[in-house]
């Protein structure tokens, strides 16, 4: 395509791979994920030792 000659085809690599990380890493910290399990204290259940 000789119309793209003058547009340097690095410069468009970079352009297009930096807009893709900058939109991956946007979509990765976003995000929050709920917390599914609620602080509980752990069940300790009393150990009676009969000898």
């Amino acid at each position: 395509m000789p119309q793209m000659a003058p547009l340097s085809w690095l410069n468009l690599f970079i352009l297009f791979v930096t807009t893709f990380m900058i939109l991956n890493a946007l979509n990765y910290f976003s995000f929050m994920y709920s917390n599914t399990q609620a602080k509980k204290a752990p069940k300790v259940s009393p150990i009676n030792w009969k000898w």
